[in-house]
């Protein structure tokens, strides 16, 4: 398995669990499996353009100025990157308020559609390869 493929399958994994810890009430877990699990395809995408970070910041500017900048994927795709970047920092740090359940929900169902815009980005780009 190569790094792509690792780093989609974590991806999948994280929004697996981001489902299961919804389930059980932890709407701060399920923020942050949900922001990892973008985090770790939108890491997939980058090497797709030999590209990599150090910090989780230099990703997601990454894959805003080489993928939405770029018009690969729309305006909305970046912001939700930004997003649950905000709100996996409140549901692991945070300790004025937790993570909603209305907030977990709309994240999970954000993380699912980046997931999969991304992903069929990947695929397509591993059939031209």
């Amino acid at each position: 398995m190569n790094d792509i493929e690792t780093l989609s399958a974590k991806a999948q994994t994280f929004l697996r669990t981001a489902e299961r810890v919804l389930s059980d009430g932890d709407y701060d877990s399920c923020a942050s499996r949900c922001y990892y699990a973008m985090f770790s395809i939108a890491q997939a995408a980058l090497l797709t353009k030999s590209l990599r970070a150090s910090s989780h910041k230099g990703v997601i500017s990454l894959f805003g100025e080489n993928f939405v900048k770029a018009g690969v994927f729309e305006g909305p795709l970046g912001r939700a990157i930004n997003y649950a970047y905000d709100m996996r920092v409140m549901g692991d740090y945070g300790v004025s308020r937790p993570v909603t359940q209305e907030e977990a929900e709309d994240l999970l169902n954000t993380a699912q559609d980046f997931v999969g815009k991304v992903k069929d980005y990947l695929d397509q780009w591993t059939r031209q390869t």
